[in-house]
């Protein structure tokens, strides 16, 4: 029996390590994918696009939430040392991250099988677009104005769309869309990958 306790001792000791090697590769991964973003014609020039969120979601859906979360932690961290917005598109991207991992992770081992995984990955997309509005109108802006000038960041919407009027009007017709898209965008490159390593990850792995 003691010789049962310890054989599964070590293997659950084992899975964690691997677990915590297999999310910091992630990690890695997505840092050197959010350096290499590249700004869109249609958004302002303060808002750039990458696919960091693809090794996240990746971690979601595999290990569980915490492990999405983790790697949405380091990366942000990583790039604070090449930041060229005082921290603040960093703490966007992170709180952005969370809200398309965190559903990601939790339906899609509440229905642990790949149409959960698709279901949460959607379900997260959406989350992140609505969370970004609220998010960005209450704090990240408000924040990011002590570098740049509300007026200007207004400017810079109109300059694209003359029509729009005012920041929420501003977040609603461009970030939303922008936000849901690249969530599903990461999503979408997630979720072939995942349906073939899925198998590979046993129980231990997507435990929260």
């Amino acid at each position: 029996m003691q010789n049962s306790t310890n054989t599964k001792k070590n293997l659950r000791e084992y899975v964690d390590a691997r677990r915590l090697v297999f999310t910091a590769m992630l990690a890695a991964v997505a840092a050197v994918l959010q350096m290499l973003s590249f700004k869109l014609p249609f958004m302002p020039s303060f808002i750039s696009f990458d696919f960091s969120d693809f090794p996240a979601v990746m971690a979601s859906l595999t290990m569980g939430s915490k492990s999405g979360i983790f790697v949405c932690l380091v990366k942000n961290i990583i790039c604070l040392f090449t930041t060229k917005t005082g921290g603040v598109g960093e703490l966007s991207n992170f709180i952005l991250g969370c809200a398309l991992v965190i559903p990601a992770g939790i339906i899609g081992r509440k229905i642990n099988n790949y149409k959960g995984a698709v279901i949460g990955s959607v379900i997260g997309s959406f989350i992140m677009g609505l969370l970004g509005l609220a998010s960005n109108y209450f704090l990240v802006y408000p924040i990011y104005e002590k570098i740049m000038p509300i007026e200007v960041i207004i400017g810079m919407y109109q300059a694209i769309n003359p029509s729009v009027n005012g920041l929420f009007e501003c977040l609603l017709i461009f970030n939303l869309p922008f936000t849901i898209a690249k969530g599903l965008i990461a999503s979408l490159l997630t979720l072939p990958l995942y349906k073939k390593l899925r198998p590979v990850f046993n129980s231990y792995y997507r435990q929260k």
